[in-house]
Formats: structure tokens, sequence, C-alpha cells
């Protein structure tokens, strides 16, 4: 799920209800050619905050994100995922880690989503961004303890396990 903060003075992280959900509209409404440096500056900023931020953000986007109407979601998540395949391994597995370990710690979270539009927007990517995701994925996957590697395979369609390879 992506990563905001706020540009306004005094507002910390995605500070109320729908301002998660207001940025992640007007996100997905830009041209690519906007969309795409826009959102790969934001995910490089979310390595530079501190641990707080960082799930306060990633929460933020697993709440909002269910709210977005799915096409708009799906545009900026589709963006998302291409950009983070442009990552290192190292950020990548960072970031997926965070929204796996809050998956883990309420599955409601990932529940709320469409999971299989989810999963139809990850086969829109090429092979080789599929494969990077899966990588990454698979890693974080196999290195959960039993408890949160359990949880997350429950709420993980058996389709997403298949073509991810977890």
């Amino acid at each position: 799920m992506p990563e905001f903060i706020s540009d306004m003075p005094g507002d910390s992280a995605l500070e109320g209800q729908n301002y998660a959900g207001n940025i992640i509209v007007n996100l997905a409404s830009l041209p690519d050619f906007l969309r795409r440096p826009m959102l790969r500056r934001r995910l490089l900023e979310f390595f530079g905050m501190s641990e707080a931020e960082k799930d306060e953000i990633v929460g933020n986007a697993l709440e909002a994100g269910p709210t977005i109407p799915f096409p708009n979601f799906a545009r900026l998540f589709q963006t998302w995922l291409e950009v983070l395949c442009t990552l290192s391994e190292d950020q990548r597995r960072q970031i997926f880690a965070r929204y796996i370990d809050a998956a883990a710690k309420d599955p409601q979270a990932l529940i709320r989503f469409n999971l299989d539009g989810i999963l139809e927007i990850y086969g829109m990517l090429k092979p080789g961004e599929r494969d990077t995701i899966a990588g990454t994925v698979r890693n974080i996957v196999a290195g959960l303890d039993p408890g949160a590697k359990r949880r997350i395979l429950l709420i993980i369609p058996d389709s997403a396990r298949t073509r991810l390879g977890v």
C-alpha cells in the first residue's frame, strides 16, 4: 500500500481520517508522468522517517485503501508496485515487511481490501516485476515467526499464495 506524508506545515503524517484517502485519490488521478515521480519521491522519503512515522504511514494506508474507489486505487497501486520494483531489494523488503507485519497483527486490515482485484493488478505487471515482488514477499513470509506466518497465510487467497509462491 502507498506511503504518503503531509506537505502541510504543522501536520503530522496522514493526520485526519480522510486525508490519506484524499491524497490517494489525487495521486491516482494524476497522469502517469506526474504520478510516478511523485510516488517515487514519497517512497524514498519513507526511509528517512522515524519508526513511529513509518508505522503511522502504513496503518493509515491500510485504513484508507479500502475506502478509495477501486479504479483510483488500482491505478495508484499498480504504479506503487512498479516503482517498488525500481528500488533495492532491501528497500522493498523494508516496505513490504511493514505491511506484512501490520497485516499479521491485524488481519482485518488486509481482509477489507479487494484482494482479488489486487491480485489482478499484480498480474498486470511485467513478468520481471512480478518476479521481483514475489521474491521479496516470499522471503519476508518465509522469515516470519510461525504465528505471524500462519495468520498471513490464512488471509491470503489460495490463488495469491500460488502466484507469489508462498
